[in-house]
């Protein structure tokens, strides 16, 4: 007890020793005060502004210094109110309010604001959501994004708008395949003789022959200018861009192009969907049909020639009609116009005038009865398809085998054919003999006697 006594003793003097100078600076400015109340005052306001250098005391001792004299009496002063207020302005900081939490915004409200984003903001680019490029694929999706947002084309009419210029710049292939077509029709009766006697060369095991006959059919073409292959440059031009196209479209439906799914028309607005109604993959077979039906028409050799081809064409409507059924609409938008598209041409190329203007010859009709190759129908013509594979393969298997045997008698050993040796020298009784055996055969019978 005696101890703590002196510590607090200590204490004190060491305060007052310190607020000496201060003490007398209050009593200067406040002279009408209790000095008492002055002096500790001025001492808690010296502690507290103490330099960071100058020791400092526990806040449980200074509060006992303060508020007690060197005898451990308190006295009755009003220097707590200014403790109070030292310590609440220099060590408590009024921070401001805490702000309340937003309200979740309603399912209209993020709706409107998508709608007010993409209208400020514009479509995302084709480059931002993984299509385009410079692949055939992603060049055709580059010409419909521009196309599309230059012009503010909807997205039915972008495709339709793609698919006519496409089918523009390949028209002239088209003329040319025309042209190549009614040759080969005005000069079908020939080039059946030909063809009817290179088949029976070749069915008959004649290989000479039938040389022959392909190239007498390869000199009259030429004559004529004719070129089977000329036929094919149209499906041939249209491959890429139709896979193209097929590609490009099923990847902005697949990602999706947010734009397409109301870009549609009349009843199928949303592009990225198959047809609900599956009209559209009617009208894609239907004009398909009918595009196959016309162009035979048109190339009628061709029809002729390969009747199992036709009947092939002509059952491809209906076997591609299942897989149709879940392309998204905006594939068989470009396939219906597409269609629509190669029926016009037709339809246009029909016309005299178009043909006289690009030059295309009139196309002559031949009687049935005046064509040496006879129809048969589907499965008289597939019977004849079989049978002519079935005597290629046999004529191939015979053209191996032979040159296996010919190769074999090259390497193998001689096989004697002969009574004698001919490469060895012949004796001298050898042709003694045959001498001797001619005489004697010679001589004249004997008489009877």
């Amino acid at each position: 007890m005696l101890a703590k006594r002196m510590q607090l003793w200590r204490a004190t003097n060491a305060l007052l020793a310190i607020g000496g100078p201060v003490n007398r600076a209050a009593t200067q400015m406040f002279p009408s005060g209790n000095s008492r109340d002055m002096h500790m005052t001025s001492t808690w306001s010296s502690q507290l502004k103490l330099k960071p250098s100058t020791r400092q005391l526990p806040l449980s001792l200074s509060l006992s210094a303060a508020g007690a004299a060197p005898g451990g009496l308190r006295f009755a002063s009003t220097s707590s109110d200014g403790i109070a207020a030292s310590v609440s302005t220099k060590e408590l900081i009024d921070l401001p309010a805490i702000p309340e939490a937003p309200v979740v915004p309603s399912a209209v409200d993020t709706e409107t604001l998508t709608e007010t984003v993409a209208a400020v903001a514009g479509e995302p680019s084709f480059a931002s959501i993984g299509l385009g490029g410079w692949s055939p694929v992603g060049m055709v999706q580059n010409c419909m994004e521009f196309v599309h947002c230059t012009w503010d084309i909807p997205w039915w009419g972008t495709i339709a708008l793609g698919t006519l210029v496409v089918r523009t710049l390949i028209f002239p292939l088209v003329i040319l395949a025309q042209r190549n077509s009614a040759k080969m029709n005005n000069n079908m009766p020939q080039m059946q003789v030909l063809q009817l006697k290179m088949t029976e060369a070749r069915q008959s095991g004649n290989a000479i022959e039938s040389a022959r006959y392909a190239q007498e059919m390869m000199l009259f073409m030429r004559e004529k200018g004719v070129n089977p292959l000329k036929n094919m440059i149209v499906p041939l031009a249209q491959a890429p861009l139709f896979i193209s196209f097929f590609m490009g479209l099923r990847q902005m439906a697949n990602t999706p192009v947010d734009s397409m799914r109301d870009g549609g028309l009349f009843w199928f607005t949303d592009l990225t969907l198959a047809d609900p109604l599956y009209l559209l993959p009617v009208i894609t077979s239907a004009t398909l049909y009918l595009t196959i039906e016309l162009g035979t028409d048109s190339a009628r050799l061709s029809a002729a020639n390969m009747s199992t081809m036709k009947y092939v064409l002509r059952a491809l409507p209906l076997v591609i009609f299942p897989f149709t059924m879940n392309f998204p609409a905006a594939i068989l938008t470009y396939w219906a116009c597409s269609n629509f598209i190669s029926l016009g041409q037709v339809a246009l190329l029909r016309i005299p005038a178009v043909r006289d203007y690009f030059k295309i010859d009139k196309m002559l009709t031949h009687a049935p009865s005046a064509l040496p190759a006879k129809k048969k129908g589907f499965v008289g013509g597939m019977k004849e398809s079989w049978d002519n594979m079935k005597i290629t393969k046999e004529i191939e298997e015979r053209q191996r085998l032979d040159e296996i045997r010919f190769a074999k008698a090259g390497k193998g050993p001689l096989v004697k054919t002969y009574k004698y040796d001919p490469t060895q020298p012949r004796t001298d009784s050898m042709p003694l003999k045959a001498e001797t055996r001619i005489t004697g055969s010679l001589k004249p019978p004997a008489k009877q006697q």
